[in-house]
Order: C-alpha cells, then sequence, then structure tokens
C-alpha cells in the first residue's frame, strides 16, 4: 500500500503538468495541423495531374513529418498528449479532396495549401508572441521560416498553374 501511495505521489505532478502546460493548445493545434499536412501530401502525390503539385505534396510529407517527429518529441517530455489525427475539419476537407481529381483537384489542393500555411504561420507567431513552454516558442521560431518558404512555393505554383486566390484567406 505504501508502495502505491508513493508511486501516486511521484505521478500526481507529471499528470497536473500535462493537464496544465500552458501552450497544451499549441501542441494540439500544430500536431493536428502536420497530420493534417502529410495526409493531403500523400494525396496530391497520388491524385495531382501537375508535377509541380505531386512534388509540393512530396515535400509537405517530408518536411511535415520531421516537424511532427520533432514536436512529439518535445510534447512527450513533458507529458503532453498529443491528438491521434487531424481535426475533424481537417477530416472532411481531406475527404473531399479525395474525391477530386485532374485540375479540379490541384486547383482546390493548392487553395487548400495556401489556406493552412497562413493558419500555421499565424499560430506559429502566435506561440512566438505570447506562448509561456520555452520549448513550444523554440520549435514555433525554428518551423516558421520552412512553413514561409512551404507558402511561397505554393503561392508560385498557384501563379504558374493561373488559380487565383483570395486574398483575404
Amino acid at each position: 500500500m505504501k508502495t502505491l501511495l508513493t508511486l501516486l505521489m511521484i505521478s500526481l505532478p507529471a499528470l497536473a503538468l500535462a493537464d496544465s502546460n500552458p501552450d497544451k493548445n499549441f501542441y494540439e493545434h500544430a500536431a493536428q495541423g502536420g497530420m493534417a499536412e502529410v495526409d493531403a501530401g500523400k494525396l496530391a502525390e497520388k491524385n495531382g495531374s501537375s508535377q509541380a503539385v505531386k512534388d509540393f505534396g512530396a515535400m509537405m510529407v517530408r518536411d511535415h513529418t520531421e516537424a511532427n517527429d520533432k514536436l512529439k518529441q518535445i510534447a512527450d517530455s513533458k507529458q503532453v498528449k498529443l491528438p491521434d489525427g487531424p481535426s475533424m475539419t481537417q477530416k472532411a476537407k481531406g475527404k473531399m479532396l479525395e474525391h477530386k481529381s485532374g485540375t479540379d483537384f490541384d486547383k482546390d489542393y493548392i487553395e487548400g495549401q495556401i489556406k493552412a500555411h497562413k493558419d500555421t504561420l499565424e499560430l506559429l507567431q502566435k506561440e512566438i508572441d505570447t506562448g509561456k513552454d520555452a520549448d513550444a516558442k523554440k520549435f514555433a521560431s525554428e518551423i516558421k521560416p520552412k512553413v514561409e518558404e512551404h507558402l511561397k512555393k505554393i503561392n508560385k505554383i498557384a501563379a504558374d498553374e493561373g488559380v487565383k486566390v483570395s486574398q483575404k484567406d
């Protein structure tokens, strides 16, 4: 009984830390976004009609898998449980994209990637500016230039493919 109480007392601070991490939302949203990028990238490799879209998809799989692994290591070290997959909204968008093909697929994928990368940059900047967890802030700072590079590339693909993108997104 004493051993059980001792184990419980030792594990409680770790459990409390996981629930009380001030940047838990950042970890969750970053993980969901990263997993959605990998899923969409795989779809682009398979269903994209232009080589630029296929290549961009492959880059998303590679870069976001690497970032997801790094985020998971940080979260694990802080006992922050990450979601198992993208959000319901992200899954729904992925399902809709699965049913597209040809230039319709490319257009929707490009538009989705531009919006997703803008949203990710907002998430990262918010973490950099107001985050409390030093490791989360460092991760956001380190990953932000890569996300900016992705946004620049997908905007170029949009221009090259003649995809008009709303400026308000």
